[in-house]
């Protein structure tokens, strides 16, 4: 029986990329922003690109929030954050007030970095990934892989056993995370090429 496999559609993010890469490795999923579709799915995917404060009230202007929070701790899906997706699974932003999903602990702190000219903010571009914890959404990813980024904000983490990737960018920060069955990625697998093919394939055969 085929999985269900379900992009979050809350208003903001890069949505189309993701589908696009899913059905070029042949992977059947769909779009939704309908929390019964939604409830539904065998897989999550909460992709994102832009502000954290005006996501969070997207998703609870849609009624979200409580059906992620059932998926997440009830029934236990793998759900894959992608950038601001990765970001809205935090407590808190410092992008705004809001509150965010809370699934992790830790949170999303501004880019301070020592030299403006050298590193410019957002960071654009492809950068390596560092392995740290034993995450299967790193099977078969090489030591310092490349994967391509577009942030200027980070998380930062209570418990840093939850970091599976870290990169460098005037400092070390964590660019992935899981807790159980919940993963998160700073950087971007839909535009990082066999690294990221990879990644969304360890992702389907959880």
């Amino acid at each position: 029986m085929s999985q269900q496999i379900v992009i979050v559609d809350y208003g903001m993010g890069n949505l189309n990329s993701v589908k696009r890469k899913l059905d070029q490795l042949k992977v059947a999923s769909f779009v939704s922003s309908n929390p019964d579709e939604i409830l539904r799915a065998d897989k999550l995917i909460l992709p994102g690109v832009g502000n954290f404060t005006k996501a969070i009230g997207n998703i609870d202007q849609l009624g979200l929030r409580p059906v992620l929070n059932r998926l997440a701790f009830e029934k236990k899906i793998p759900i894959l954050g992608i950038c601001l997706g990765m970001q809205l699974m935090c407590e808190s932003s410092e992008e705004g007030k809001a509150q965010g999903l809370s699934w992790i602990e830790g949170k999303v702190k501004r880019f301070m970095v020592s030299d403006p000219i050298k590193f410019k903010v957002p960071h654009i571009g492809w950068n390596s990934v560092a392995l740290r914890n034993n995450s299967p959404l790193m099977k078969n990813i090489a030591e310092d892989a490349e994967f391509y980024f577009v942030h200027s904000f980070h998380v930062e983490l209570v418990d840093d056993n939850l970091a599976i990737n870290t990169t460098t960018y005037d400092y070390s920060f964590v660019s992935g995370f899981q807790k159980e069955n919940i993963f998160g990625m700073q950087y971007h697998p839909e535009k990082s090429h066999d690294a990221g093919n990879q990644v969304f394939k360890n992702f389907i055969e959880l």
